[in-house]
C-alpha cells in the first residue's frame, strides 16, 4: 500500500530529483519564470514556497536552512533581498503555474512557473469601462440628444441623391 507517499518521483532517483528540483529552484529565483513540464512545476512549486516563506525572515539560521537545499550563494542572496522584499505581505502562493500546450516530440503537458509579484503584465492590468446597452442614468440627456440625430439623417439622405446625380450622367 501507498500510504504517505504522495508526492511525485519523477521517474528519478532521490539523489537526481534532489539535484533537479535545487537547479530549478535556482533558475526561477534568478530569472523569475522558466519553462517546464506540468510535473516538474508541480514539484517545484511544493519545493520553492517553504523556501520563499522562509526568506521572509532574514537570519543567519533561515539563511543556512535555504542554502543547504540552494547551494548558489547568488541565488540565496537574490531571494533574501529582492524576492522577500516583495513578497513580504503576501501570505502564500508566491508561484503560478500557467499552462502551455503540449511538448512537439512527446506530448508532454507544458507549462511556465512565475513568481507572481515580478510579472509585470498580470500586475498592471488596465480595467475597462463597463459598457451596458441600458439607458440607465442617462434618459435624462436622451431628448437633448435626440434634436442633433434627427438632423443627421436629413443631411445623409440628400448626400445620396446627390451622388447618385452624378452617376446619372
Amino acid at each position: 500500500m501507498r500510504h504517505n507517499k504522495k508526492f511525485n518521483h519523477l521517474g528519478r532517483t532521490a539523489s537526481h530529483r534532489a539535484a533537479m528540483l535545487s537547479n530549478m529552484a535556482v533558475s526561477l529565483i534568478m530569472h523569475k519564470r522558466i519553462t517546464t513540464t506540468l510535473a516538474k512545476a508541480k514539484a517545484l512549486k511544493k519545493y520553492v514556497e517553504p523556501m520563499i516563506t522562509r526568506s521572509k525572515e532574514d537570519t543567519t539560521n533561515a539563511r543556512r536552512v535555504v542554502f543547504s537545499k540552494l547551494q548558489d550563494k547568488a541565488a540565496i542572496t537574490e531571494l533574501f533581498s529582492t524576492i522577500s522584499a516583495k513578497v513580504g505581505d503576501r501570505q502564500g502562493g508566491y508561484t503560478r503555474i500557467i499552462k502551455t500546450g503540449f511538448r512537439a516530440s512527446d506530448n508532454a503537458p507544458m507549462c511556465f512557473i512565475e513568481l507572481v509579484d515580478f510579472d509585470e503584465n498580470m500586475a498592471k492590468t488596465a480595467k475597462k469601462a463597463k459598457r451596458t446597452r441600458r439607458s440607465g442614468k442617462k434618459s435624462a440627456e436622451v431628448p437633448a440628444a435626440e434634436a442633433p440625430v434627427a438632423e443627421a439623417p436629413a443631411a445623409e439622405e440628400a448626400a445620396p441623391a446627390e451622388a447618385a446625380a452624378p452617376a446619372a450622367e
